[in-house]
């Protein structure tokens, strides 16, 4: 098998696992907080706080996947363009 076809069959792989996860699971962990939803602060003694809600994910310690959010773009372009 050729080099190049063998890169084009691992991209198409990879792109269509990728599709298949974004469809499946929407949403992943926020990476600014792990999925807690808020920062850990420590306090004096070096025991673990709640500090204050994340910013990114609003709290709610998930995010939309950019696979979901461009495919949601693409579906809301092509809804208000058919109407």
């Amino acid at each position: 098998m050729p080099p190049a076809l063998l890169a084009i069959a691992f991209l198409l792989v990879v792109t269509l696992g990728y599709a298949s996860l974004c469809a499946a699971s929407p949403f992943g962990q926020c990476r600014k907080c792990d999925g807690l939803g808020f920062a850990l602060k420590h306090d004096r003694k070096g025991k673990p706080k709640r500090g204050k809600p994340c910013r990114r994910c609003n709290g709610h310690g998930i995010r939309i996947r950019i696979g979901r959010h461009l495919f949601n773009v693409a579906m809301r372009i092509h809804r208000d363009g058919t109407r």
